[in-house]
């Protein structure tokens, strides 16, 4: 589990691709820390396994559903990557509940200034969208932010100057594409709340029943 707080950001240093899957090699220092083979990191939000580990980077295999579900397939060599080691036990939960499952892509559709923020609006499949809220959690990219606003084609954070220079998200032009993740609850709970309900049977309990088994 993550939490979409950022830790460094990365750098893809090779790739190996075949028709449907490959492997990654990303250049990096703090995520290295205290991460063995086998470990997690989020590499722009999606959950990767450490298979290598070497003095300045890590490699890590991308499975097809992980290609067809986030952006990763269209990284290159070069490319800068958000990364963060899966949450210790004993660490602070200083975003939101991030599991690294990537629901789908979103297209940056304008980066507006407004202070010493910007607006980022991100235009985004119904099936993500009916899962966002105002004011909620999103994961873009690996990043925790809040909701500022929502319509019926997408949806705006506002990125304030530390995200802004931890992140890769503003270095992003419109037209890009983007991870998102919805917050894990959301989903639970449309979940439970579409779930088909199970055929309820007619009770084989009745008064004649009762009086024939000597209930009166």
């Amino acid at each position: 589990m993550f939490t979409g707080i950022v830790e460094e950001t990365g750098v893809i240093s090779g790739r190996l691709s075949g028709a449907s899957s490959g492997e990654l090699h990303i250049n990096a220092s703090l995520v290295l820390e205290g991460t063995k083979v086998g470990d997690s990191v989020a590499v722009n939000g999606v959950c990767l396994t450490v298979t290598r580990l070497g003095k300045n980077g890590f490699s890590a295999d991308v499975m097809p559903e992980t290609l067809r579900r986030s952006n990763l397939g269209t990284l290159k060599n070069g490319d800068r990557v958000n990364l963060e080691r899966a949450m210790p036990a004993d660490g602070r939960f200083g975003g939101h509940i991030v599991s690294g499952h990537i629901d789908g892509t979103g297209r940056i559709s304008s980066l507006k200034r407004e202070g010493n923020a910007v607006l980022v609006k991100i235009s985004a499949k119904s099936e993500i969208l009916s899962l966002i809220v105002e004011k909620g959690s999103i994961a873009i990219d690996g990043i925790s932010l809040t909701v500022a606003a929502l319509d019926g084609e997408s949806f705006t954070v506002s990125v304030i100057p530390h995200t802004a220079e931890q992140t890769t998200l503003l270095s992003r032009q419109p037209g890009d594409t983007v991870n998102l993740e919805n917050d894990i609850i959301g989903k639970y709970v449309q979940r439970l709340i579409c779930a088909p309900k199970p055929e309820s049977k007619e009770s084989r309990i009745t008064e004649d029943f009762l009086a024939q088994h000597g209930f009166y």
